[in-house]
């Protein structure tokens, strides 16, 4: 099979670079193992400012609201984050007392939502809070296993018996002038945090729980939707298993559902995420890039990887495949000239061009989808 363009990993920087390429007309495969990043989003861009105006257009046309407030974002430890954009849902506050007090709302036998520190972190900023629970008789059947009550399969429950919560949530409302609850509402219908936010008689603020990220998993399946409906190729559950490589080019790969079709591109991108999805493996002694044996950077003194403290940022999170100014991936020193790494594959490597995170995820994406074009452009007669 031949594409112009093979995207390695179907997360927020493969499926925006994926978009970017099909609606300039260049056919496009991404080949996606399951489970990603996406899934751990918290619905904030940081460091997205080159790219706001953009990002937000591509999301639209996938039907994904996103809001420019800059301000502080609750996040689900009780700390706050600053960033500009965010998905609609995701509230944002001027300053980090919030309320003066506030009502937090968990769902009996759910522990991915951490109501205790939450209110731990919001009375140090000065609001004052009161933890509640509910029980409904549909989630039940949830309970015959610990590991079914996540939040996915509550928020499947959740979005056909909203207004059950919302009525016991009434109940439980006094004098707070604020409802926190969890983020496990909307995942197939996306209005339904806003109807709940309209029926309480508070202002209603949704904050993430423990991954999986509902607002995560909309997000990808509306995205892949419009990726495919642009008519790029997602290949799902599937990963590559070799590459063909010869004088710093990559001429094609194979896949372990396809076994040994061969698939051509001109262009490949290396998506594949962090440690989490494998694009970066972790070894007693080094961090390897398993795919294409790319170079990494990192610390030689596996020491020097981490922090003793658990709450510092942790050195090993900046490692990442290295790159040149254009992204081409490096190997031996020498750049592919036509394999790039975008996203967290990258680690912190590119944050002064590119920014971190969700924010590194897109500006990158975006930024190898214009060279891929101008690519095109000059081959044409």
């Amino acid at each position: 099979m031949k594409f112009d363009t093979i995207i390695i990993g179907g997360g927020l920087a493969g499926l925006t670079a994926g978009i970017s390429l099909q609606q300039a007309g260049i056919h496009t495969a991404i080949i996606s193992s399951g489970q990603n990043a996406l899934h751990f989003f918290s619905g904030i861009f940081e460091s997205s400012e080159t790219c706001r105006e953009r990002l937000i257009r591509l999301f639209s046309t996938a039907g994904i609201r996103v809001q420019d407030i800059p301000g502080y974002h609750l996040m689900p430890m009780g700390t706050f984050r600053e960033a500009g954009l965010s998905l609609e849902d995701v509230a944002s506050f001027p300053e980090k007392k919030i309320a003066e007090r506030a009502l937090i709302v968990n769902f009996m036998g759910f522990h991915d939502f951490f109501s205790s520190f939450l209110a731990e972190g919001l009375e140090k900023e000065g609001t004052a809070c009161r933890i509640r629970f509910i029980r409904l008789p549909e989630m039940e059947h949830l309970r015959q296993s610990p590991s079914e009550m996540r939040s996915v399969n509550i928020a499947r429950v959740l979005d056909e018996c909203w207004e059950k919560a919302v009525a016991d949530i009434r109940v439980l409302h006094k004098d707070e002038d604020l409802i926190i609850l969890p983020q496990v509402f909307g995942l197939k219908d996306a209005s339904v945090p806003e109807k709940i936010a309209s029926a309480l008689p508070a202002h209603v603020v949704f904050v993430g729980t423990m991954p999986p990220s509902v607002p995560g998993i909309r997000t990808q399946m509306k995205l892949k939707r419009r990726f495919e409906v642009l008519g790029g190729t997602f290949l799902m559950g599937d990963e590559v298993t070799s590459a063909a490589l010869h004088e710093g080019v990559v001429s094609s790969v194979t896949t372990r559902n396809l076994d040994s079709v061969r698939l051509f591109a001109d262009h490949f991108i290396l998506a594949s995420g962090g440690y989490f999805s494998k694009g970066l493996v972790a070894t007693p002694n080094r961090i390897v890039e398993p795919l294409f044996g790319l170079d990494v950077f990192q610390a030689s003194d596996r020491n020097q990887w981490y922090r003793t403290d658990f709450f510092q940022d942790q050195p090993y999170m900046d490692f990442g495949v290295r790159t040149d100014t254009s992204l081409h991936a490096l190997k031996d020193g020498v750049p592919m000239k036509n394999l790039y790494a975008i996203g967290s594959v990258l680690g912190n490597t590119r944050k002064d061009d590119f920014g971190t995170a969700a924010g590194l995820a897109v500006s990158t994406a975006f930024a190898v989808a214009d060279a891929i074009k101008e690519s095109q452009k000059e081959q044409l007669p």
